[in-house]
């Protein structure tokens, strides 16, 4: 399933339309969550959505006892829109919080975006290992949505950067889509950042971050790499968590 959370439906149209024709592309069910909590509120966003997207399923969860990672387990989620209404630093802190456990992709989409394109998709790739999770989701993309992958390797002296990149290439030799590899000007601390310029010059759909494994204090003070990323970014965000079970790349 790919779910959508909204804060406020009547904003979301774009949102919707795009969760709604991704969900399609990769073959999935789709749906709406919403926090309300009065039958009021309920009612009002059964109709507005009934209006922005026909027959689009919607679920409700109490906000005081809704954990968005247990609802994701429970409804089988794949793959996470989240409406990014309000882009002020405490709300976006606050939903990555939200989103430390999830252990599927999720994506932050502000109300001023226009719709998904895929045509053309920026990676990233630093020295980490949990680099390489972005990897089956590029490929993804790459394969159902006929998107291009440009990869933009960090511009660091060690090797193991250059590594990742070589094991995700390995992965997209298999299959057919169309992807190049970019040095990038940055380190592996700052290719996230130089990633929203090198979007914007090449017209590229979303940006594909690894969130931080752990929270330094310059972090917590702040805020880590995909809060700048995503405050910064006028092309969508799509976050994959470290996994304890770290996904590998093999034959």
């Amino acid at each position: 399933m790919i779910l959508v959370q909204i804060q406020q439906i009547d904003t979301a149209k774009v949102l919707l339309q795009s969760a709604s024709k991704l969900a399609t592309q990769l073959g999935k069910t789709f749906s709406v969550l919403s926090f309300a909590d009065s039958d009021t509120l309920i009612a009002k966003q059964r109709e507005i959505l009934n209006d922005l997207l026909p027959g689009a399923p919607i679920i409700f969860r109490d906000s005081k006892s809704g954990i968005l990672s247990l609802i994701c387990e429970e409804l089988e989620v794949s793959f996470l829109f989240i409406q990014l209404m309000v882009e002020k630093t405490k709300t976006i802190r606050a939903v990555l919080s939200d989103c430390r456990e999830l252990r599927i992709p999720y994506l932050f989409y502000k109300d001023s975006f226009k719709a998904l394109d895929l045509s053309r998709v920026i990676l990233p790739i630093g020295f980490l290992e949990e680099e390489l999770e972005k990897a089956q989701f590029a490929a993804a993309f790459g394969r159902f949505c006929g998107s291009e992958i440009k990869m933009l390797l960090a511009n660091d002296y060690g090797s193991k950067a250059a590594t990742n990149a070589q094991k995700m290439k390995d992965l997209f030799d298999k299959f057919d889509f169309k992807y190049s590899l970019d040095k990038a000007t940055k380190d592996s601390f700052k290719v996230e950042i130089e990633s929203i310029q090198v979007a914007e010059n090449y017209q590229a759909g979303l940006i594909i971050v690894s969130a931080s494994r752990d929270y330094g204090l310059d972090d917590i003070l702040f805020g880590p790499k995909e809060y700048h990323v995503i405050k910064k970014s006028d092309t969508p965000v799509l976050l994959v968590n470290p996994r304890g079970d770290l996904y590998a790349l093999c034959d």
